[in-house]
């Protein structure tokens, strides 16, 4: 990310703010430092983005050397705890600023509680104002760097799939082909798992965010693996579906359902068709199979910064339009029947004009171990 992009970024941020009647905007997720700003490792940080005029980034004392190297706005203020905190240095910065009684944005998934007891102490909470959709919408269209980034990573979680592959057996327990996985992913290139690692089995198969323990995998089941890889933030991930010895026909009917339903919205994503339309075919084409009933609405979600970005969400009843150079994943959820229910089957996918691209190259085919 040059200055230039920077630049258009935050011109576009406050543009937005402008529309809007936002005084100031508050960016302090990870995520949103590395998009608007570059910088990719830091905690305790926010910037402060006036709607007119150059933002302005606080951090730790101990962290404005590095910082202001890693950052690409110029002007970063460290605070000393216990004396100061982010939150109150921001509040000096904002009266700096000029403002007395500023309508504020600000994310509404990432803030903490005593930032924002801070600021309602501050200032009226009447005026404050959610910045999360217009965010995830700007960051939903990809950059040529930002793909790179996303091609690397899920390069890497193959690789990672490929390390788990070469050891599961029964007896081995979840933990340790999480161990190997991110082991191969580093070696890949990959900076860390974006969330944690869901290489599971057994009942946990079901449930909707399970991640690996001490659980052994057993003979005669299926084991399921779900993960990502990072670089330089930038996500890719994969889930597919290993099946040890046998298990019930219907099981492996219900893999084959997901993974007909997979290969016809890659036949059917492209620039303009909606979220709406895309999950309705998958709707239908499970209704094919007899499990519409058991399937969820909900079958995708950007990703990015984040491995489920909230825009766009590719749900029955969205409107939203895909649009070329958006990445997205699918099918995320399984066919939740307690006695068969489990497989799934996810993808990274890059969504161009005339057609898609799945950047987490593996077969989609069930994996029988």
């Amino acid at each position: 990310m040059d200055k230039k992009l920077y630049n258009e970024r935050i011109l576009k941020l406050q543009n937005y703010m402008k529309e809007k009647n936002i005084d100031v905007s508050l960016l302090m997720d990870r995520e949103n430092l590395n998009y608007f700003a570059g910088v990719e490792q830091v905690e305790c940080m926010t910037i402060v983005v006036p709607q007119k005029g150059e933002p302005v980034g606080v951090t730790l004392w101990l962290d404005v050397s590095f910082i202001k190297e890693n950052c690409l706005v110029d002007d970063i203020r460290g605070y000393v705890m216990p004396k100061d905190s982010v939150g109150s240095k921001v509040v000096e910065i904002i009266k700096e600023m000029g403002y007395e009684n500023p309508s504020i944005g600000f994310e509404r998934y990432f803030i903490s509680y005593s930032f924002f007891n801070v600021l309602r102490n501050e200032f009226n909470t009447e005026k404050f104002e959610d910045l999360s959709t217009p965010i995830y919408m700007m960051r939903s269209i990809k950059e040529d760097y930002e793909l790179e980034h996303i091609r690397q990573a899920s390069k890497a979680v193959v690789k990672g799939l490929e390390a788990v592959l070469d050891k599961v057996k029964p007896g081995v327990k979840e933990i340790d082909l999480a161990v190997e996985a991110e082991y191969a992913m580093m070696k890949a290139g990959s900076q860390g798992m974006p969330f944690r690692p869901q290489i599971v089995t057994g009942k946990k198969i079901l449930s909707t965010h399970p991640f690996s323990m001490n659980t052994e995998i057993k003979n005669n089941s299926i084991l399921i693996i779900n993960m990502g890889a990072s670089v330089h933030g930038y996500v890719g991930k994969l889930c597919r579906t290993v099946i040890l010895g046998d298990v019930d026909q219907e099981t492996i009917n219900i893999y084959n359902a997901i993974q007909d339903t997979q290969n016809l919205l890659l036949d059917n994503l492209k620039e303009g068709i909606t979220c709406n339309d895309l999950t309705n075919l998958a709707l239908n084409n499970m209704d094919k199979y007899n499990y519409r009933s058991k399937y969820l609405y909900v079958i995708g979600y950007g990703v990015g910064l984040r491995q489920s970005e909230f825009y766009p969400v590719i749900s029955q009843g969205n409107p939203t339009v895909l649009k070329e150079n958006m990445v997205v994943d699918f099918l995320m959820p399984t066919v939740y029947d307690k006695k068969f229910g489990g497989p799934r089957l996810t993808d990274t996918i890059l969504v161009k004009k005339d057609g898609s691209e799945v950047l987490s190259k593996y077969p989609n085919d069930i994996i029988r171990k």
